[in-house]
């Protein structure tokens, strides 16, 4: 288990590149002509690739399973299309609050109880986000954003499959893989409906950082962390990835931050907090 310096160092570096993947993102959809496709397929072979790699290096079997593959690929897909038109703080706000509450969301459909607390942290959360993409001259496009939703829904899947893992990295080496294969045929088809241009090393370069490096590479530090971590600090260490992001947007591609986000933003952290960070209540079982 890392000391307390160790743990705030790999905490710090995971949050930083999960915040960089949607600056990368937006990046190379805007600022280089690669297509939306093209960047998902080499963010996840290249990721694959780095994954692998570890394993070999550990000397352990790449294991993963088909739902993985799939809920990843919804995700990395949806995640570069959705980047066409969301500015980098936008879709990690979108992403994240969409995440927390497709898990949210499952716990209650398989009979998990909130507290008051918890039941006003989600309605919060779910109204902010209403409110942040609800048409105005300040919100995203709305397909846009719904692309992002769907991303999350494919992450926070991603992430209720992942639980039963017995080994993260193993595991996640295995999902890689089985995105990418997937993602060949579905690339294949796409580019015969909507045709993209040959990708720009420039826009290949983003998509391999963003896949091997604050993907591939920043999952194992992150579950590195997640050792020395309780559930409650682990979640409250996620609430800073849209702000990173946020801020990411305005240092290197310039993009403004008006108050409807920023209340938005404020709101759906608060409530996400509410929810997931206070206690259930006990069960009657429990309290006997």
């Amino acid at each position: 288990m890392p000391n307390a310096l160790q743990l705030f160092v790999l905490t710090s570096l995971a949050m930083v590149a999960f915040a960089a993947n949607s600056v990368l993102g937006r990046m190379g959809l805007i600022e280089t002509e690669i297509g939306a496709g093209s960047f998902a397929l080499i963010r996840l072979v290249s990721g694959a690739v780095v994954l692998a790699l570890i394993c070999l290096l550990q000397s352990k079997r790449v294991s993963g399973s088909i739902g993985g593959g799939i809920s990843l690929l919804i995700y990395a897909g949806f995640f570069s299309y959705a980047y066409i038109a969301l500015p980098a703080g936008m879709g990690a706000i979108i992403l994240f609050a969409m995440v927390q509450i497709t898990m949210l969301g499952w716990g209650l459909m398989r009979g998990e109880t909130l507290s008051s607390l918890q039941w006003a942290g989600f309605v919060i959360a779910v109204a902010a986000l209403i409110w942040l993409v609800s048409p105005s001259l300040e919100a995203p496009p709305l397909w846009a954003a719904a692309m992002m939703a769907i991303a999350g829904i494919g992450w926070g899947a991603y992430s209720l499959i992942g639980r039963s893992a017995k080994d993260a990295t193993s595991a996640t080496s295995g999902n890689f893989i089985i995105a990418s294969a997937l993602a060949i045929p579905l690339l294949a088809i796409t580019l015969l409906i909507a045709p993209e241009p040959l990708p720009p090393l420039e826009g290949v370069g983003l998509a391999v950082l963003s896949g091997a490096v604050t993907s591939g590479l920043s999952y194992v530090i992150w579950y590195r962390a997640l050792s020395g971590l309780t559930a409650t600090r682990a979640g409250i260490a996620q609430l800073s990835v849209p702000a990173i992001a946020a801020i990411g947007g305005v240092i290197f591609l310039a993009e403004p931050i008006t108050w409807r986000f920023t209340l938005a933003t404020a709101a759906i952290l608060g409530g996400v907090a509410l929810a997931v960070l206070t206690a259930a209540p006990r069960s009657i079982k429990a309290d006997k």
